[in-house]
């Protein structure tokens, strides 16, 4: 876990929502300067931190609307930090909460060295991480519609195919297939939007594929020659990465990507692990991935497994 440790003669604390701001401003001495609620827009920001940029650190939690005040403060040239969710433990705990109270306690983080860092992803790259992400989301979906017909199938006694559904002659098939019009209903709801899926999925992946080299042809292009990572998982570790050299060591590398289990010990006992969830996991599932598609036929990466 890192902390944010610069000095600065102002520290402001945001509590961010989608429509409104809580905003709390300390000087070096801990003392309120401002602490207000305003609307969500860039102007009524500005003019309210106008004072004190070149001598103020703006941090906020890491939730779903931080990227535009990133982008902001980008704009401005005024220092912005991004707070870890997971390790905020001072705002969520308490006797009492809300928002004027939430955005004190991240300006007194900010103030004592104690706001827990996350990374202020490149907005180069955030919009294309996203799209992956969102990729991700449907292929799962789909395979869920998937998963619905082959039980239905199995539901009603039908005989299996041994095809794959993601064949588009597999999915001809079941559009016919009952003779209960309520149920070819149902499979053909589900057809409908596979149909689809396949269609802008491949037409995604081309426009990914672009993208990637267009950012990191470097970063692409290494990761396209390990055995085991094809286009799909390269593009995912490229932007869950976003850029390797802000890792220190191999080490935080793999704990950022769940790859390290944890000890929670006191008092020289092990209580087994604790912070699994800590860390990205779409770099988990990525490497898990890999790993699987690795073994694939590599009768050498075999016969070294079975020894360790």
């Amino acid at each position: 876990m890192k902390f944010y440790t610069k000095l600065h003669d102002f520290y402001c604390g945001i509590d961010l929502h989608a429509r409104i701001l809580y905003v709390c401003i300390l000087n070096d001495k801990g003392e309120k300067v401002v602490h207000k609620k305003i609307k969500a827009d860039k102007q009524t920001l500005l003019s309210l931190i106008e004072p004190y940029i070149g001598q103020v650190v703006i941090g906020v939690e890491c939730m779903h609307c931080w990227y535009w005040v990133s982008d902001f403060c980008k704009e401005l040239d005024v220092d912005f930090v991004l707070g870890h969710a997971l390790y905020m433990k001072a705002i969520h705990g308490g006797k009492a909460k809300n928002d004027k109270i939430d955005s004190y306690k991240i300006a007194s983080l900010l103030s004592g060295g104690n706001f827990p860092l996350a990374y202020d992803y490149p907005s180069e790259m955030r919009a294309t991480r996203d799209l992956l992400r969102r990729r991700t989301k449907l292929v799962q979906h789909g395979a869920q519609l998937k998963a619905h017909i082959v039980n239905t199938n199995s539901q009603y006694n039908y005989p299996a195919l041994e095809l794959h559904m993601k064949n588009k002659c597999v999915r001809e098939e079941f559009r016919t297939r009952y003779d209960d019009p309520v149920v070819q209903r149902n499979i053909n709801f589900d057809l409908a939007i596979l149909d689809s899926y396949a269609q802008e999925l491949k037409y995604l992946e081309c426009f990914l594929g672009r993208k990637a080299q267009q950012h990191r042809p470097d970063y692409y292009a290494q990761l396209r020659t390990v055995p085991g990572i094809g286009l799909i998982l390269a593009m995912t570790i490229l932007y869950e990465i976003g850029d390797i050299e802000r890792f220190e060591s191999v080490q935080k590398f793999a704990s950022y990507s769940r790859l390290v289990k944890c000890k929670a010990e006191s008092a020289g006992k092990t209580y087994g692990t604790s912070g699994n969830k800590i860390g990205n996991g779409h770099l988990k599932w990525a490497f898990s991935e890999a790993a699987i598609l690795y073994l694939r036929g590599n009768d050498k990466a075999r016969r070294y497994l079975n020894k360790l």
